[in-house]
């Protein structure tokens, strides 16, 4: 009876603050001293997993916990991304005052020092490693071209960081050779390489606005592989591609004599660009260390506004008490979730929301992260180490779970937001940031 009640009223809740057209956002006041400190106490939350599960010989972070009856249980495994997370976490945590620099200093010289004598294939890590640094022989033979686009980025951001640091993440992140992992035929990337079987994945990282850009940015940057990389990828797939979600209409543009197809898809009269799966993860993950938003105006900037706006108005219409459609734990698992209208090939929807969708549109929509932020706790989804990984909205169960890929894009998400971009800051301090940042000012998506 009162998980119904709560439901009742966080859905009351909901509907009466989206009075306003789903893409017309009130100019509010969330920019406050109030707002920030609330976010910063979330933040402190957060970032206690990784200091309650990150073991301290190794420096690495367990990917996920699970609570049952008020007892933990850890999945003592780790990933590139993960560790890319508690860095770029770490340096969040410190710049918003959470630990002190010589904490931070010290945890990170632990993980660099573990990463150090890791077992690598050209430098790249493998995908999954014990967190007490040995390499998962029965699972872990994966080389990830997301994966360690998102350990680079952390490295990165360490290296503007701490220049103390700066020999030691540095060289890693120059021995991270991506070039065996690209397709110059195609143009694109392998999605990776199975070092047991001695052989590449049979699929390309193709769709554009998904995540593993991030990695295609820093290669580029590194100059492992050609700018003309960035164009080579699909905007949305060709029109002629007839079994995708939409058919898509746009002008082929060329940018560095490549043509491009910017086409577009539209749901309730806006135009934008389509994820694979329409998560929120996808779109706007990137931009945790991306200057898509300051300098993508025409194209990815205003492709996310898009996207969180989109996010919010499917919500409406199905008639949710909260928003927020990304791959999350559920509570017997893990699934992907999304608004499925801006997926090409268009993830599930079932209600479930997660709240890292929430901190990624912080900077996009205030007002409204700030009214979902307390719908999620209304929810009853609040627990020690903040927002627990998922709460399906129509049922009320509550995915009692945390996630250090979730907990990180929170934590990343925040500092940036009370920082004023201060991630983004650091990772375009490196020469890898600078270098292809042409690529994100040039471009204009055709949904102007």
């Amino acid at each position: 009876m009162k998980k119904v009640l709560v439901l009742m009223l966080a859905m009351l809740f909901f509907l009466s603050s989206l009075a306003v057209s789903p893409v017309t956002f009130a100019k509010g006041n969330t920019n406050t001293q109030g707002f920030k400190s609330e976010l910063r106490a979330i933040a402190k939350k957060t970032y206690s997993y990784f200091q309650a599960y990150t073991d301290p010989v190794s420096g690495l972070t367990d990917d996920a916990v699970r609570f049952k009856d008020g007892k933990g249980t850890e999945a003592k495994h780790t990933s590139p991304t993960n560790i890319g997370m508690y860095l770029i976490s770490t340096v969040s945590a410190q710049e918003m005052g959470i630990i002190s620099r010589e904490e931070a200093v010290s945890r990170i010289k632990t993980t660099l020092k573990t990463l150090e004598g890791l077992e690598k294939w050209n430098g790249l890590f493998y995908n999954w490693y014990y967190t007490d640094g040995t390499l998962k022989k029965d699972w872990g033979q994966f080389i990830s071209q997301v994966d360690n686009g998102w350990l680079s980025a952390g490295l990165i951001v360490v290296d503007q960081a701490y220049k103390e640091l700066n020999g030691q993440a540095g060289k890693l992140v120059s021995a991270m050779n991506y070039t065996p992992l690209y397709d110059p035929v195609v143009g694109q990337f392998r999605g990776g390489y199975y070092v047991d079987k001695g052989e590449l994945t049979g699929h390309h990282y193709g769709m554009f606005y998904t995540e593993p850009r991030l990695a295609s940015y820093i290669a580029i940057g590194k100059g492992d592989v050609p700018k003309e990389h960035w164009w080579k990828m699909y905007r949305t797939l060709p029109a002629e591609w007839d079994w995708q979600a939409q058919i898509p209409v746009g002008p082929t543009v060329e940018y560095d004599g490549v043509p491009v197809f910017e086409g577009h898809y539209q749901y309730k009269g806006t135009s934008f660009v389509p994820s694979w799966g329409g998560s929120m993860f996808e779109g706007l993950m990137p931009g945790i260390v991306l200057k898509e938003k300051e300098l993508g105006k025409n194209a990815l900037g205003l492709n996310n506004q898009r996207h969180v706006e989109l996010q919010i108005a499917f919500a409406k219409e199905k008639a949710y008490p909260a928003w927020g459609f990304s791959p999350a734990a559920t509570p017997d698992g893990y699934s992907e979730f999304a608004a499925t209208p801006l997926g090409t090939s268009g993830y599930k929807d079932d209600g479930t929301v997660t709240a890292h969708a929430t901190f990624l549109a912080l900077e996009y929509a205030p007002n409204e992260a700030y009214k979902n932020i307390k719908s999620l706790k209304d929810l009853e989804t609040y627990g020690k180490h903040g927002f627990y990984d998922s709460v399906n909205v129509v049922t009320g169960d509550v995915a009692k779970a945390y996630l250090a890929l979730d907990q990180g894009m929170i934590m990343a998400s925040i500092a940036n937001y009370v920082e004023e971009g201060v991630i983004r800051d650091y990772f375009h301090g490196s020469d890898i940031g600078r270098n292809p940042e042409g690529l994100l000012k040039k471009e204009v998506f055709s949904i102007q």
